[in-house]
């Protein structure tokens, strides 16, 4: 997966949102050029890249809800920039479902051609062997933490684990973990599905550890919290969705912050959605890996969406999204983000604490999820 450097340090310089950061958004310069022949300076994506894109015809993704990190725009703009059909396939699967499609696919032309996966489930596709590299131009701008050395995954968007409350189901919010455990929240708190193939409920359980005596070499007391949870009703087993917290199925969410911030927005005329940073324990922060199948019938396209992603004009579609894109550290050095846009983000602060598993903790904290989850959090 990613290096062993130090993560949290490289993450404190990222969000470190500079008061000068203006300009004008390149997705404003860029998106309205339709058929404007001058791919090269117009669009992401060399002029052969996207001819031989637009020969294949159609793109195939997996796992990308249209409210997550704004997919649903993303996919909107390639579309609309390039002309290629984009089939989007089962977009609320896991990141364990999205590698078995990769293997059941094979040889197929419905198969995916591009994925979007947890670090550890990057990891696990690389150990496998069901990536193939690509190189983006803008790969230089990335964080050496946040790609694979050789091209096989790069982290495209990042965020931190939150909680997402429904007001109107919860009258007194938690604001720590600890929180979760009184009986006035029976039933109400649910994960993003299991930690055993959902990234951000590994983070979930992740972050649960941090404020509970646990570190990022040591996962135990994040399952043991759940444990407790479940042992009191309080947890919901429920595979939380945007919809199940907006309609107060599982009100109380533990989620990516972008994902409950993109809630508080869009529901903001029918209910009040609140998004919480626990106070006790470090955040947990975690990012999102872009890889292309080995086995991908579109290869071209994949490799034009890859482009888009992680231009300028991708990434603030992610930023809209309340997702941190990964080149967000050098779009604030140039000045490239818009004023408007980074003042609808969270207070910077907590963020400058953020801590970030490496790989050997990732592995280590999936093979003691492997052997002790299923165990001890008795549903």
């Amino acid at each position: 997966m990613h290096s062993t450097r130090n993560l949290p340090h490289a993450r404190r310089d990222f969000l470190k949102l500079t008061a000068g950061a203006a300009g004008a958004s390149l997705a404003s310069g860029l998106l309205p050029m339709l058929g404007n022949q001058a791919y090269a300076t117009a669009m992401p994506g060399s002029s052969a890249l996207i001819a031989a894109a637009k020969g294949e015809g159609q793109l195939n993704v997996i796992a990308l809800p249209p409210d997550w990190a704004n997919y649903g725009k993303m996919i909107s703009e390639f579309h609309s920039l390039y002309g290629i059909k984009v089939n989007s396939a089962s977009p609320d699967a896991s990141s364990a479902q999205e590698l078995q499609a990769v293997r059941s696919l094979k040889g197929q032309s419905r198969g995916p051609d591009t994925l979007d996966v947890g670090p550890s489930f990057a990891l696990a596709g690389v150990q496998e062997g069901l990536f193939q590299p690509y190189k983006v131009s803008t790969w230089t701008t990335i964080p050496d933490n946040m790609k694979d050395a050789g091209g096989l995954w790069t982290g495209d968007y990042f965020g931190v684990v939150s909680f997402g409350v429904n007001r109107r189901v919860v009258k007194n919010a938690p604001k720590t973990w600890a929180d979760l455990l009184k009986p006035e929240y029976k039933g109400m708190v649910a994960l993003n599905g299991s930690p055993l193939g959902a990234g951000a409920a590994f983070a979930g359980v992740f972050a649960a550890s941090l404020a509970n005596g646990g570190s990022l070499d040591n996962m135990l007391p994040g399952i043991e919290f759940f444990a407790k949870l479940a042992k009191a009703g309080n947890f919901n087993p429920s595979d939380a969705t945007s919809a199940s917290l907006v309609s107060g199925q599982t009100p109380i969410v533990v989620n990516w912050d972008y994902l409950n911030l993109a809630q508080v927005e869009k529901n903001k005329a029918m209910v009040q959605i609140d998004t919480i940073l626990p106070s006790d324990g470090a955040p947990y922060g975690g990012y999102y890996c872009q890889a292309i199948s080995k086995f991908a019938p579109n290869v071209k396209a994949a490799q034009l969406w890859e482009e888009f992603l992680y231009s300028d004009a991708g990434q603030l579609i992610f930023l809209e999204g309340y997702a941190h894109p990964a080149r967000f550290s050098d779009m604030i050095k140039r000045g490239v983000i818009p004023q408007d846009l980074l003042a609808k983000l969270p207070p910077a602060e907590p963020y400058k604490h953020v801590q970030f598993a490496d790989k050997a903790q990732t592995e280590k904290a999936q093979n003691t999820l492997k052997a002790e989850w299923t165990k001890m959090v008795k549903i």
